[in-house]
């Protein structure tokens, strides 16, 4: 799918097969969806969590579409007032009854296992049992979603139906499992643009089998990097794969003294179910990601919603913390906890949807569109309008309406076009799609009526 002009001025989504200019522009097929859900389905199995084997195997999987940097960084080193954990592994984990048969069996559900569990092997009565153990009674066909990454403890998640059929008996509990020091990972992919001001996509990438929140903001940055790959680019693109807040923590105090280029940024995630769009603005709330999003949404055609900062979510409360005060917005479809599946196993692979996928990329590359090609012009031309019938770009039949948002585009161009405003924000005080405005600027400039001032 592409965002493309249609004969009224306003924005049409269209299948990419018949754009072949959108097509060539990215380097992407129709079957951007498919190919998103295919690497959420093979990530979907891995165990992941805020550091160890999980995580890295998720990595290495991204590397095969886009080359990531990995870093490593020792357990104990102090990132401003945390501390990078130690390293938590597990090979095994289950609760047997006496016959030995496994009832809750961390190989059949990695969310069965509270990420960060201790290591235990013992045996306990029932109502033993039953203080490490968690489920969801408003739901009891799902398995919820549980850490315990900061105080050394264990734990298992089950479905209530299966709590409810637990028999008043003794249970063997394992969890093998290790917490030792080791090391936090993280990836970083960046691509050198005409310019060194950034722009900065984030995704956490250490929830277990999740496949809305978490698994679908690392496919949609994969894929959205794959397509800058094959652009011409002015602005310079940062993407990070994080352990979510001690990841971005760890990232931020190691690259404190060089964060000044980042100029626009956004977090993404949960953008793969079947819900509205929705955009967490920046801190300040007035920043040109702001601005962006908000346009680009409010001429998709879909659903959605643009919600004010809270300092509660996602990484964007860390960029956006008051010593760094980055403009760094957060992209989901529903918000964290805006929905049932959130943080249980219905998060599965049955939630997300191709098509989601696919519209939720089209929405970021559209930004990215924005971004890129909002500049200020001036007219070269300004006293009173120029004449545009001699240059082809007014109508030849008075009263005529073809073609009239391309008109009152170049006409609101012409007028703000005096250094001071910005494409977007003729875009906005026009009501035209910022398409429209763009086209209009590219003919002008061309007729040689404007002139790039920044």
């Amino acid at each position: 799918m592409a965002l493309v002009l249609n004969d009224s001025g306003g924005l049409n989504f269209v299948r990419a097969g018949d754009v072949k200019s959108f097509e060539s522009k990215t380097g992407l097929s129709d079957g951007s969806g498919e190919e998103m859900y295919q690497l959420i389905a093979e990530l979907y199995p891995i165990c992941r969590s805020i550091t160890g084997q999980g995580i890295r195997e998720t990595f290495g999987r991204i590397q095969q579409h886009i080359p990531l940097t990995i870093t490593e960084v020792p357990s104990g080193t102090q990132v401003f007032d945390w501390m990078v954990p130690l390293e938590w592994n597990i090979r095994d984990a289950y609760v047997a009854d006496r016959r030995g048969i496994r009832i809750i069996d961390f190989k059949q559900s990695n969310l069965h296992v509270v990420s960060y569990s201790t290591p235990i092997s013992a045996r306990m009565s029932l109502r033993e049992l039953k203080e490490h153990l968690f489920t969801l009674p408003d739901h009891p066909e799902w398995i919820p979603y549980r850490t315990s990454y900061y105080k050394e403890s264990w734990g298992f998640c089950l479905s209530h139906r299966q709590y409810l059929e637990l028999l008043d008996e003794d249970y063997d509990v394992v969890i093998d499992s290790s917490l030792e020091k080791g090391h936090l990972t993280y990836g970083e992919y960046y691509l050198p643009g005409e310019t060194a001001d950034e722009v900065l996509i984030s995704c956490h990438a250490c929830h277990p089998s999740l496949c809305n929140d978490n698994l679908s903001g690392i496919a949609v940055a994969t894929f959205l990097a794959k397509s800058l790959q094959a652009r011409s680019r002015r602005y310079s693109y940062r993407f990070l794969f994080l352990p979510v807040t001690i990841g971005a923590i760890t990232w931020l105090a190691l690259n404190q003294r060089h964060v000044s280029n980042i100029k626009h940024g956004f977090v993404l995630t949960g953008v793969g179910d079947e819900g509205g769009f929705t955009y967490k603005k920046t801190r300040d709330g007035a920043a040109d990601i702001d601005a962006a999003f908000a346009h680009v949404l409010r001429h998709s055609g879909e659903l959605f919603e643009v919600t004010e900062f809270i300092p509660y979510g996602y990484d964007e409360r860390q960029y956006g913390s008051p010593g760094f005060n980055l403009p760094v917005g957060c992209f989901m479809r529903r918000a964290n906890g805006g929905y049932p599946e959130y943080h249980t196993s219905a998060d599965n692979l049955d939630f997300v949807k191709p098509t989601s996928l696919s519209r939720s990329l089209e929405v970021v590359r559209s930004v990215v569109e924005v971004l890129e090609a909002n500049r200020r012009y001036v007219n070269t031309s300004p006293f009173c309008e120029p004449q545009l019938g001699k240059r082809g770009l007014y109508r030849a039949i008075g009263g005529n309406v073809t073609g009239r948002s391309a008109e009152m585009a170049f006409l609101w161009v012409l007028n703000l076009s005096d250094g001071s405003h910005t494409l977007l924000q003729i875009a906005e005080r026009s009501g035209l799609p910022f398409s429209t405005i763009k086209l209009a600027a590219d003919e002008l400039e061309g007729q040689g009526l404007l002139r790039r001032s920044g």
